[in-house]
């Protein structure tokens, strides 16, 4: 089969594109790793226009099913596999997945960004043995612990309000002198708790233990000075890197990897292919905006596949 459009990713901006699509009638498959982005993991989120609050886990299923409503015949979902790569055919392209190829007239590209992981001496060898990458998902399991967090963005915060339920302690440690990355009023939140502490201008060198974690050594980035803080967790919270490498031959990335679009269409380098979310280089990255990038993506693809 030839799809008029094969949308690669789950989140926001993916599903967002799956209901449009559908919506103007375009033969549509979908292909995610899983619904709902890096925001599955989060116990609360409070921006996402129009519901004050709501899990991670039940906006992934609201995307799921808002996409299913629209679907019918149109869209075809292959949830659980992950793109390999794209190429260039004919008129079109073909979409190699782990579960499949398959050809199209156009390609979204819309797969977001994966955590970066912590590379100091120790970190790899402690995965899961005291460092962690989700609190939503290990933060119980820290109960009455001392734990620190890597990180001081919004993730790291949001993190710290997550930890402060659970934790003896929790002390974030930042690079920076200010926040400017966080939003102020968690921050101000966070900060005023009695179990909350920061080390500013510091960044960590080196994580110690046996079994398990037992130490973090970070460095004063002032002064040069390193010191051993004990902790029995560690949650790294130090950004993201854009899940692009698939499409790396074909579109032009930035030095970061992050695909780069035209903002006014979301086109990328290569005629036919699109990308909207957190693989792009725009400059803020929201589920809001990736929700908003998805759709001006939909209406640009509607229009170049109806002017052949």
């Amino acid at each position: 089969m030839l799809y008029d459009l094969i949308i690669l990713g789950g989140g926001p901006a993916g599903i967002s594109a799956g209901i449009y699509a559908a919506r103007k009638k375009l033969k549509t498959m979908l292909v995610a790793a899983d619904i709902g982005g890096q925001s599955i993991v989060s116990e609360e989120i409070q921006n996402w226009v129009g519901i004050p609050s709501i899990s991670g886990e039940k906006l992934a299923r609201l995307l799921k099913e808002h996409l299913l409503v629209y679907a019918d015949e149109l869209v075809d979902t292959n949830i659980g596999a992950r793109a390999l790569k794209v190429e260039k055919k004919d008129d079109g392209f073909l979409v190699v997945t782990d579960k499949g190829s398959y050809e199209t007239r156009s390609v979204l590209v819309a797969t977001g960004s994966h955590r970066r992981k912590l590379e100091i001496p120790g970190a790899e060898k402690f995965d899961n043995k005291g460092i962690s990458y989700c609190a939503s998902c290990d933060g119980p399991l820290f109960a009455d612990k001392d734990v620190v967090i890597v990180g001081g963005g919004n993730a790291g915060f949001e993190t710290a309000a997550q930890l402060l339920a659970h934790a003896k302690s929790v002390t974030l440690i930042h690079r920076g002198s200010h926040f400017s990355k966080a939003d102020p009023i968690t921050v101000e939140k966070v900060l005023k708790h009695p179990k909350m502490a920061v080390l500013k201008n510091s960044t960590p060198t080196a994580v110690k233990g046996e079994q398990f974690v037992d130490a973090i050594v970070y460095k004063n980035l002032q002064t040069g000075e390193e010191k051993e803080l004990p902790t029995e967790g560690i949650f790294v919270e130090i950004g993201a890197t854009p899940t692009t490498n698939f499409v790396k031959d074909i579109v032009d990335l930035n030095e970061y990897g992050a695909i780069k679009i035209d903002p006014w269409t979301q086109q990328t380098s290569e005629k036919g292919i699109w990308a909207a979310g957190d693989c792009t280089n725009v400059l803020y990255h929201q589920n809001n905006i990736s929700a908003g990038d998805g759709v001006r993506a939909i209406e640009d693809i509607y229009l170049h596949l109806h002017a052949k």
